[in-house]
């Protein structure tokens, strides 16, 4: 099992690594007062946020009351300060600096150079909207592409680990401007962040996604890639208006038979492989996927599906095998019970069958 993040990031050593220097750029820091703040006893069973926010309070304790000067120390150590211990600096403007804008805006834009301040924006957006959003639409014609996927990824309605923002859920249209910005951008990780927002969106609005995939498809193959990954929630749920925009028309000309688990009984920790067959009447593009029903821990089932391929299919008898883990991951635990494989083409649902999981 992969390790977890608590336990790579903030120890001991790495908080110790923070604090030289820290003390390198501001020698008057107490560097044993900021360990002892930072380490009690408790600190090591901490989750990484826990942790994360624990080390910001210990930094205020130790940094200057006066919020512009223990800023102007952090901007000086952020450079310096490596993988995700940096996002104590966002992470203090985001616990102290809601009374000090301009100072902490201009802050956040500084030290997402060197981590990321995705999260630490997010309470400036909720308390004042439109002018967060018109610093973040400031921040796309920044040269430093960290600054320019922090203007999107920012502002996404939905973004992981970070409290939602309800009011972009409700109405978008301040986020749709900064994707606007960068809809072209140079940089992939940019680009990547805007399909990233405009998938978040599509989960409130599929119809305003649908809107602007079919304005920005076919005008670069940038824009062509931020609409495809930006669908794939849409084209997973099978959403019809998402797979006629993509050239997957109604599979009705398309069968599936002989589906088959190998085998139908399965240890947890073991793989599964299933093979079925197609036929198909006549040519056309396919968007080949299986759902797996998987049981749940209070004994319900909630499905995932997973992307074989996309191709043109030609007409005829075609075999796919396939194998799937049921290994457990940090991510997802398994539970035995009889799960539900089911094969699905452009989006349209053409066989299934059970089996166990022990």
């Amino acid at each position: 099992m992969a390790e977890k993040l608590k336990d790579r990031f903030y120890t001991p050593e790495s908080i110790e690594v923070t604090a030289d220097i820290l003390k390198t750029v501001h020698k008057s820091f107490d560097k044993q007062k900021f360990m002892k703040q930072v380490l009690s006893k408790a600190f090591a069973e901490m989750e990484f946020k826990q942790k994360m926010d624990h080390t910001t309070q210990g930094l205020h304790a130790c940094l200057p009351d006066d919020y512009p000067k223990a800023i102007k120390i952090l901007k000086k150590a952020a450079s310096k300060i490596k993988t995700a211990e940096a996002i104590c600096l966002p992470d203090y403007v985001e616990q102290y600096g809601l009374e000090h804008w301009d100072i902490s805006l201009d802050a956040m834009a500084w030290f997402t150079k060197f981590s990321t301040s995705e999260f630490a924006i997010r309470p400036y957006i909720l308390k004042d909207p439109k002018r967060a959003m018109a610093y973040m639409l400031k921040l796309t014609k920044d040269e430093d592409p960290n600054v320019r996927r922090f203007a999107s990824e920012g502002c996404r309605p939905r973004l992981p680990w970070a409290m939602a923002l309800p009011v972009f859920k409700k109405d978008p249209a301040p986020v749709l401007t900064v994707l606007e910005a960068l809809k072209d951008d140079d940089s992939e990780f940019v680009r990547k962040s805007v399909a990233n927002n405009l998938n978040d969106i599509s989960k409130d609005h599929p119809e305003i996604l649908l809107d602007v995939a079919s304005q920005w498809l076919g005008k670069s193959k940038n824009t062509d890639w931020i609409v495809k990954h930006a669908c794939r929630t849409l084209l997973k749920a099978g959403h019809p208006e998402a797979m006629i925009l993509f050239g997957f028309s109604n599979p009705k000309g398309i069968t599936v038979s002989d589906l088959k688990t190998k085998p139908k009984r399965i240890k947890i920790g073991s793989d599964l492989q299933f093979d079925f067959i197609i036929k198909a009447k006549q040519a056309g593009d396919v968007r080949l996927e299986y759902k797996i029903h998987y049981v749940k821990a209070n004994g319900k089932t909630s499905h995932k599906v997973f992307k074989i391929s996309e191709k043109n299919m030609k007409p005829g008898q075609h075999k796919v095998t396939r194998k799937h883990s049921f290994a457990n991951m940090t991510t997802r635990t398994h539970y035995p019970g009889t799960h539900r494989i089911e094969i699905v083409i452009n989006g349209v649902s053409k066989a299934d069958v059970t089996f166990e999981l022990l």
